[in-house]
C-alpha cells in the first residue's frame, strides 16, 4: 500500500492542497484536493512507482497526460480530464477534474454487493469506454474498483488511463484485477481489459473480488495466475459473462460484442421480470465525499425574522451557535451533488458535479410517511464558483464566505450576536424561497448531537414540526458533518428545509438551510438552486 510521504499541508507540486483520501487500495490512493491556483476542486490520485527511477518512471508524466488527452477526446464526460501530472516523493502524482461521483470500491463497501441489473448496466458503461481506448489503441491495463467512479446519474467515469507501463512493476495498482498474463509478466492486451471487466463484475454481485489480495503484490499476482477461479455464488444470470471472462487463456474470453450482448440480455429479461433476485429501482444513496455542511435556522420558519427584541437576538443565538452540518444524500438524478453531479459533487452528476435535493419517495427512515430525505451527494463542494447556471451570480459577503445566488435574490435579513455569531438570510423579495448562511464560534464538537439535543427539541414545539428520515453523519473536506431536513408551517403554508453544515475547528462552523414551499420542493429550479448553493458555497480564507 502506497503511503503518502507528504504533509498534507504541503502541496502537492506546489498547488495542489491534499484534504481527504476518498479512497485506497494497493499502490493507489485517491484524495479530494483543492487547486490552489484555479481555487478549484480536483482530484489528486497518488500511484507508488516501485524500484528506481528508469526510463519509464521518468517519462510517466508525459505518458499519462498524453494517454488520457486521447481518451478524454474519444469518450467526453467518461473520462476524468487529467490537468497535470508529476513525479514527486518517489510517487506518480496525477491532478484531474473533481469527478462527481463515488469510488466503486468505496460504494461496494459500504452497501454491500449490487442487483444483477445494475451490474450489467455498470459493466455496459465499462464497456463503452474499454471499446473506445481499444479502438485508439490504447489499454487501460489497471482497471480496479478504484479507477471507477460511479455517479448518481449518467454513466460512470474511469480514471487511471496511462499508467501502465510507467514502471517495472507487472501491475502498478489493485493487483487482484491484474489478468494472469499480467501475473505472468506478458503485458496487458485488450484481453486483459476484459479479464478486469469481469473481475469488477464479480466483485459487484459477490461482494470481493476473484482473487484476494495477499498483502504483498508478488503473493497476490501469484494467486491470480495459479489459483482457480472459485465458482461465483451469488452472480445469477450474470454467472457465464463472468466465468467467460475470467478464463485465464486470453484467447478463450468472449470479445466485447458477446459480453454487451450477454449483459443486454440480462437487463431485458431484468426489465421483463424474468430475472431471479433482480431488484429493479435507483441507485442507492451514496455517501458524500466530503459532506457538504448543513445547518439550521430558525425553527422552521421559510421567511426571515425580524428581530428587534434583546429576546429575539437571544433565540437567535441559540439557533446560530448550536448550527451543525452535513450535506444532503444525492438524489437518483442528481449528480453533483449533482443532484448530481454528476450529480456528484458537491456532490452529483448530470452536470456531474452537484448535488441534489430529495426524492420523492418515502423511505424506511421515513417516520412522518412524507417524502424522504435528500440523497446525499457524492462529492464534495467545489473550492471555487466554477461554471455558473444563467441567472446567477457569485456574490462575496463581507461576513467572510461566498456563495452563487440568483439575480432576483438579495439580502433580506442580517442578525448578529456579540461578534460570536451571525445568520445572514437571502431571497426573492416575496421570501417564498430563502437561504440561510450562519457562522458561529460556539458549535459543538458532536453535529450529531447538536442537531438532536440543540436543534430539534425547540423545532418539536413549532406548528407542523416533522422531521424528514435520519440526522446523517457526515465529512466535508475532512470536517466532521451532519444533515438534517424537515417540514414546518410558515403563515399556514407548508415548508419544507434542508440543512447542511460543516465544522471548521475550533468552536467554528459554517451552516447552510434551503427553505422552499413543501409542493414546490422538486420544482427543477428550486432543485437547481441547491445545487448551485453547496457547489459554490465557500468560507473566506481568514474563516477557513
Amino acid at each position: 500500500m502506497g503511503r503518502a510521504h507528504v504533509s498534507t499541508h504541503r502541496p502537492v507540486a506546489g498547488r495542489y492542497r491534499l484534504v481527504e483520501i476518498i479512497h485506497r487500495e494497493t499502490n493507489h490512493v485517491c484524495w479530494y484536493a483543492d487547486d490552489l491556483g484555479t481555487d478549484r476542486p480536483c482530484l489528486v490520485t497518488q500511484v507508488a512507482l516501485p524500484g528506481g527511477p528508469g526510463e519509464a518512471v521518468r517519462h510517466a508524466p508525459s505518458h499519462v497526460l498524453r494517454t488520457t488527452g486521447v481518451m478524454a477526446r474519444r469518450c467526453p464526460g467518461r473520462i476524468a480530464a487529467v490537468v497535470d501530472s508529476v513525479h514527486e516523493d518517489g510517487f506518480l502524482w496525477t491532478a484531474a477534474t473533481w469527478v462527481d461521483g463515488t469510488p466503486l470500491g468505496e460504494l461496494l463497501s459500504e452497501r454491500g454487493p449490487f442487483t444483477f441489473a445494475r451490474a450489467a448496466r455498470i459493466g455496459l458503461e465499462l464497456l463503452d469506454v474499454l471499446d473506445a481506448a481499444h479502438g485508439a489503441d490504447v489499454i487501460h491495463g489497471e482497471l480496479g474498483p478504484g479507477q471507477v467512479f460511479v455517479r448518481e446519474t449518467g454513466p460512470v467515469v474511469v480514471t487511471g488511463f496511462g499508467l501502465a507501463g510507467t514502471g517495472p512493476a507487472l501491475r502498478l495498482t489493485a493487483p487482484s484485477y491484474a489478468a494472469p498474463e499480467q501475473a505472468r509478466g506478458e503485458g496487458a492486451g485488450p484481453a486483459a481489459d476484459l479479464w478486469a471487466l469481469g473481475a469488477l463484475l464479480h466483485t459487484m454481485v459477490e461482494g470481493r473480488p476473484p482473487f484476494r489480495d495477499r498483502g504483498r503484490v508478488k503473493a497476490t499476482l501469484k494467486g491470480v495466475d495459479r489459483l482457480p477461479l472459485r465458482a461465483p455464488l451469488r452472480a445469477g444470470p450474470l454467472t457465464p459473462v463472468v466465468q467467460g471472462l475470467l478464463c485465464k487463456d486470453a484467447t478463450e474470453r468472449p470479445t466485447g460484442q458477446e459480453v454487451r450482448e450477454a449483459l443486454g440480455r440480462v437487463l431485458a429479461e431484468e426489465d421483463s421480470g424474468t430475472v431471479p433476485g433482480a431488484v429493479p429501482g435507483r441507485l442507492p444513496p451514496r455517501r458524500a465525499y466530503p459532506a457538504l455542511l448543513e445547518g439550521l435556522g430558525r425553527a422552521g420558519s421559510g421567511r426571515p425574522a425580524v428581530l428587534g427584541t434583546g429576546l429575539a437576538v437571544a433565540a437567535v443565538a441559540v439557533a446560530v451557535l448550536v448550527a451543525v452540518v452535513r450535506e444532503p444524500p444525492g438524489d437518483s438524478g442528481a449528480a453533483g451533488a449533482p443532484g448530481a453531479p454528476p450529480a456528484s459533487a458537491a456532490v452529483p452528476a448530470a452536470p456531474p458535479d452537484v448535488p441534489q435535493p430529495s426524492g420523492t419517495s418515502g423511505g424506511p427512515d421515513d417516520r412522518n410517511g412524507r417524502d424522504g430525505p435528500a440523497p446525499v451527494p457524492s462529492a464534495p463542494a467545489p473550492s471555487g464558483s466554477g461554471d455558473l447556471p444563467p441567472g446567477y451570480g457569485l456574490l462575496r459577503a463581507p461576513e467572510g464566505f461566498s456563495v452563487a445566488l440568483p439575480e432576483d435574490f438579495e439580502r433580506l435579513d442580517t442578525s448578529r450576536v456579540s461578534g460570536l455569531a451571525y445568520r445572514v438570510t437571502f431571497g426573492p423579495q416575496d421570501g417564498t424561497r430563502t437561504l440561510a448562511v450562519t457562522y458561529s464560534e460556539r458549535v459543538g464538537d458532536d453535529p450529531v448531537a447538536v442537531w438532536r439535543d440543540d436543534v430539534e427539541p425547540p423545532l418539536e414545539r413549532t406548528t407542523g414540526y416533522a422531521r424528514i428520515g435520519a440526522i446523517r453523519a457526515t465529512t466535508y473536506q475532512g470536517r466532521e458533518a451532519a444533515d438534517m431536513e424537515w417540514l414546518s408551517a410558515d403563515d399556514d403554508a407548508r415548508v419544507r428545509t434542508f440543512g447542511r453544515g460543516f465544522l471548521l475547528g475550533g468552536g467554528r462552523g459554517f451552516s447552510l438551510r434551503w427553505t422552499t414551499p413543501a409542493a414546490d420542493w422538486t420544482e427543477p429550479a428550486n432543485r437547481e438552486a441547491l445545487r448551485t448553493f453547496l457547489r459554490t458555497f465557500r468560507p473566506s480564507s481568514g474563516r477557513d
